[in-house]
């Protein structure tokens, strides 16, 4: 699968979760799905916690965030010297 197919699996619903992107629709927000994997658990530990998730989905909510990181800027903070 590309990267626009996993795409496609994330939407948005401003009904759920006040629009925050969502995976195919569900009540999973893509930020859990990072968050447990950021605590350490495995895409498999989310797989068997909910059975319709397919492993697509969490490869979906990676390049997701690949996307977002990717187009961020950090500007440097120029201090003012006297």
């Amino acid at each position: 699968m590309n990267e626009q197919e996993l795409l496609a699996r994330i939407t948005v619903n401003p009904q759920i979760f006040a629009g925050k992107p969502i995976i195919r629709g569900r009540r999973l927000a893509v930020e859990q799905v990072l968050g447990m994997l950021a605590a350490g658990d495995t895409a498999e530990t989310l797989l068997a916690a909910y059975p319709w998730l397919e492993a697509e989905d969490v490869r979906a909510c990676l390049v997701y965030a690949h996307r977002l990181v990717g187009h961020e800027r950090v500007e440097p903070l120029l201090l003012e010297t006297a």
